[in-house]
């Protein structure tokens, strides 16, 4: 039998270590793995989810104030032939989605919107008795009439023209985005062009002022 080369103190320091490793080995295979950041480092303002959107920011208007909007946006941008009314494609809810958000602008358009709802129903208030939602459209068309050309409104109805604008301005903002309205815009969308590129024509090159 060969005499083996280890000193005494070697084999402790062997022993030592294995048993070292027993002791921590069931320890490790017990382990649960870490928990998830508690702070994930997606932000849902910055880093939208395309595959489940959702909004980070809650929606301010009450179901009254919407009511109004709604009549408002239909009366301003009415179904036709080619495209659907406002309401149809949702053009209350992004506005209430609009306002909703925490930036300046949208907080500044939110005091606007929410002031020129409550304007023009105590508007109709004194005038009809009864919140714009309420009234007949040919009365709705005539409150409308009365603040939509800031060259003819009466100045106490001053703030009713500043509420039309901004209205109109992000109704149409919010109804030409959708896709079902681009038809009466003229716009097809990205389609495939059959054979070579034809270029820009010529009639949109000489309205830009870019002829060679």
């Amino acid at each position: 039998m060969q005499e083996s080369n280890l000193s005494r103190r070697s084999v402790f320091k062997l022993i030592a270590a294995a048993s070292a490793a027993a002791a921590i080995a069931p320890h490790h295979a017990a382990a649960k793995p870490p928990a998830p950041d508690s702070n994930p480092a997606r932000n849902l303002l910055t880093d939208p989810d395309f595959n489940e959107p959702v909004s980070p920011w809650s929606r301010p208007l009450i179901a009254s104030e919407l009511a109004t909007l709604t009549a408002l946006v239909d009366l301003i941008l009415p179904a036709d032939e080619q495209s659907p009314a406002a309401s149809a494609i949702g053009v209350p809810d992004f506005l209430n989605e609009w306002i909703g958000a925490p930036y300046e602008k949208n907080i500044e358009d939110c005091a606007a919107l929410r002031g020129g709802i409550a304007w023009i129903n105590a508007h109709c208030g004194e005038l009809h008795g009864q919140p714009f939602a309420n009234l007949p459209e040919a009365r709705q068309i005539a409150v409308l009439d009365s603040i939509c050309d800031s060259t003819k409104t009466r100045p106490e109805l001053s703030h009713g023209t500043c509420f039309f604008k901004k209205l109109r301005m992000l109704s149409l903002g919010g109804y030409y985005t959708h896709p079902s309205t681009w038809k009466s815009l003229g716009y097809v969308g990205n389609i495939p062009i059959v054979g070579a590129y034809p270029g820009v024509p010529d009639e949109i090159i000489k309205l830009l002022g870019l002829e060679a």
